[in-house]
């Protein structure tokens, strides 16, 4: 059974009263399973069901047995029964998941498993039964991962605190967090949350099944690879702990997975939290990134993508970190090259679904005036694309002319063909217009 919450905890000192959670609307235990052990529930019909449509829904990869999801499910129709007798006897042994490697901005790789999609499945039934039972018993600033919560949640968080005059930051990185979990610590903490021998079992099978690279299997005394429906609980379980130290200081803080800000009226408060966040994370044998950690004014650090600023009036405000707008203005260049081929209407729709997904994550945003000049700059590099698809002269007074243009402005356009850039902020503003775009499909952002 899961350890109790926790919840009477006194708060004092730099920790915010009453603040609010959600979870009173996370799914508790089934009574009907009472009596039986969570392999059971986990593996019954329904909940294997439940799994499976999420599993599906997630789409995803192959893993080291070449199975899609369509394969998996032809061979799951007759395997299934002896795969869950396994299961329930503790005789089942998960395959090693498949390495891959995902390119960081910085140069470096973060290294993701894929589990088999048989793997995928048995992992998501597991997390459907541990979730209710463990994630309420998670502290009230962890968001990451969480039914109910999301990284907006964190974000205005992390405004509030600032409001309140604690502008310092303790900003805290861990250095290959997911690489690096221990699992004798996690499986301690786990055993502590759920009494199940045979559920425990099958997670430090997973743990333990290795990672296959380049054919050969690489043994794992360490790390939860990211890729399993598991992995981001697990993470939780283990963070914790260091949630709760912080709590039981009355510290006001946010972390989303293992990125973790705490937030202190001064550099003094700061520097004390910093010495005692590295000595609960190596307790648990984590190492923090120096390099990517420091304690320092908030204005100016950026979390989960935003940052923060304070206006005129004193109003602590939320912007799109400098960071962020970088690596979009970077994915809009690489959208809006060359058509290669492409019509407008291909690029145009590749750019929609990139623009609806960054605008729903940064909606938060409080910086109408930044929108409004990356929505012009974002048309402008619309009209080049006219332009340069076009080319010729005669193709653009042409074109230009089809589109309802003045006969003096096709004429200017079509005159200096070669100075795209130059024609992209010129009289083409009253053909290729604001309504012209919206008719296309592309989306504004103010």
């Amino acid at each position: 059974m899961p350890a109790s919450a926790g919840r009477g905890t006194q708060r004092g000192g730099e920790a915010l009263p009453n603040v609010p959670s959600d979870e009173t609307e996370l799914p508790r235990r089934d009574p009907k399973g009472a009596g039986r052990s969570l392999l059971e529930q986990a593996f019954a019909r329904e909940n294997m069901q439940r799994a499976w449509k999420r599993v599906k829904a997630n789409k995803g990869a192959a893993g080291v047995d070449g199975l899609d999801i369509s394969q998996t499910a032809e061979h799951l129709r007759w395997a299934w029964p002896g795969l869950r007798q396994q299961l329930l006897e503790g005789t089942y042994r998960p395959q090693p998941v498949r390495r891959v490697g995902i390119p960081k901005p910085d140069g470096s790789e973060r290294e993701l498993g894929i589990p088999t999609v048989t793997d995928r499945l048995i992992q998501q039934a597991l997390l459907h039964v541990l979730q209710p039972l463990i994630d309420p018993t998670f502290s009230e600033h962890s968001y990451g991962f969480r039914p109910g919560r999301r990284a907006h949640d964190a974000v205005l968080a992390a405004q509030r605190y600032v409001q309140q005059g604690r502008h310092t930051v303790v900003d805290v990185d861990l250095s290959k967090f997911f690489d690096r979990v221990n699992h004798d610590i996690l499986i301690d903490r786990l055993r502590k949350r759920v009494n199940d021998p045979g559920l425990i079992r099958l997670v430090r099978a997973y743990l333990n099944a290795g990672m296959m690279d380049g054919g050969v299997v690489i043994r794992r005394w360490e790390g939860t690879p990211q890729g399993g429906p598991l992995s981001p609980l697990l993470a939780n379980v283990l963070l914790d702990e260091v949630d709760r130290e912080l709590e039981r200081r009355g510290h006001c803080f946010a972390r989303y997975a293992d990125d973790c800000n705490v937030y202190v009226r001064s550099q003094k408060a700061g520097e004390r939290v910093m010495v005692l966040l590295r000595r609960c994370y190596d307790k648990l044998r984590l190492k923090i990134n120096e390099s990517k950690s420091a304690v320092t004014s908030v204005f100016g650090r950026k979390f989960l993508g935003y940052a923060l600023w304070q206006a005129h009036n004193g109003e602590v405000r939320r912007a799109v970190s400098a960071k962020a707008l970088q690596a979009f203005k970077l994915r809009i260049r690489q959208l809006t090259r060359g058509a290669g081929g492409r019509s407008i209407g291909q690029v145009v729709e590749k750019l929609r679904r990139y623009l609806l997904g960054w605008k729903g994550y940064f909606k938060l945003s409080q910086t109408p005036s930044i929108w409004r000049s990356l929505d012009g700059w974002i048309r402008r590099r619309l009209r080049v694309l006219h332009l340069k698809q076009w080319r010729r002269g005669k193709t653009i007074y042409r074109e230009l002319m089809r589109l309802g243009a003045n006969p003096r402005v096709a004429q200017s356009v079509a005159a200096l063909s070669w100075r795209w850039w130059h024609n992209s902020l010129s009289a083409i503003h009253n053909v290729l217009t604001i309504a012209y775009f919206d008719r296309l499909g592309v989306p504004r952002l103010s």
